[in-house]
């Protein structure tokens, strides 16, 4: 076992655990963001720097400090590693100047965006960004493209994290996407326009950090903060059948894959779960998703509990929980 130590906070791990992974066992805050690295895809990461951290003792053999920042997704941890995130002047400053870079070209259109509510982008600009950009020239564009019956892409919104090329290059047995070009100008599209008909394509819209890629059947219908996320299961052939059905009242708006705490999916599901199951009577309802409470889908329909971390919706007459009485934040206007 190797000894890291992260912000202050020392751990074992095991040989060929990045800093990244290290520091999502230890938790809290002092996990570096990460929009490109996803934990289920093989070579994810390395792509966006958002997770950069200052390594300032190499190991105990060679206390050096690394001269430059690291991307902590793809650096092994070392026995005696000292390692610097929240800490470091240096990672804060250089991670505002990589999320004001992120935003040159994305398009400030939030407030239409399916993806506002539960967007990492929106999450790590409010958190690193600054108030002004100093970008003056104008901002990229292309077309809104269809790249499939169920998925729209916006090509405009991406950040090229190349989650979505992963996905079909391990789930399907053949990728027709990618990236296009070089430099400025590239993009993310089909070869020749091809459409993607995979039956396990509906997954690159969950793993896209932002809101480039979009589900068709979801698009504008209603808004992620209005929906109640309940876990969902069926029998299904193609896949595990555990989803995340979103729904208000009685209907089910959209269904995706369930979540982790890093917002990665859990286990991936066939797009028949995703976009032709829709009726309630196709599920089984088990039971509501846990939702942290800075998330924006936790307000006005979920309620705090006498244990601060754990979050969950708000039923007509809960009652109580086995965490103890429940006090709707509704309460008064009820």
């Amino acid at each position: 076992m190797l000894k890291v130590t992260i912000d202050n906070q020392t751990i074992e791990v095991e040989e060929g655990t990045t800093i990244l992974q290290a520091a999502r066992l230890i938790g809290g805050a002092i996990v570096p963001p990460a929009m490109c690295y996803y934990s289920k895809l093989k070579d994810s990461g390395g792509k966006c720097r958002t997770c950069l951290v200052k390594v300032a003792q190499g190991s105990s053999r060679d206390p050096r400090p690394m001269p430059k920042l690291v991307a902590s997704c793809r650096t092994p941890v070392m026995d005696g590693m000292v390692v610097q995130n929240i800490t470091s002047p240096e990672v804060i400053e250089t991670r505002k100047a990589i999320v004001e870079f992120l935003l040159i070209n994305h398009p400030l259109d939030c407030p239409v965006c399916d993806q506002a509510g539960e967007c990492d982008l929106q999450n790590l600009s409010y958190q690193n960004g600054n108030e002004e950009t100093r970008f003056e020239e104008a901002k990229r564009t292309f077309d809104v493209i269809d790249i499939g019956d169920n998925v729209q892409l916006h090509m405009n919104r991406c950040i090229l994290c190349y989650r979505c090329v992963y996905t079909a290059n391990q789930l399907t047995d053949k990728r027709v996407h990618g990236i296009l070009y070089r430099g400025d100008v590239s993009e993310i599209s089909t070869y020749i326009q091809t459409d993607i008909s995979n039956d396990f394509s509906g997954n690159i819209i969950d793993v896209c950090p932002v809101g480039a890629l979009t589900d068709k059947t979801f698009r504008f219908k209603n808004r992620v903060w209005f929906l109640k996320p309940m876990n969902a299961s069926r029998s299904c052939t193609k896949c595990s059948g555990k989803v995340t059905a979103w729904m208000r009242g009685n209907e089910i708006y959209r269904v995706t894959g369930r979540k982790d705490q890093y917002g990665e999916v859990e286990e991936f599901i066939c797009n028949e779960c995703r976009f032709e199951k829709k009726a309630v009577s196709d599920w089984t309802i088990e039971s509501p998703r846990n939702i942290k409470r800075a998330s924006v889908i936790s307000q006005n329909h979920y309620t705090r509990l006498k244990n601060p971390s754990v979050i969950l919706p708000l039923e007509e007459k809960m009652g109580k929980s086995p965490y103890g009485e429940t006090k709707s934040i509704n309460d008064k206007q009820s």
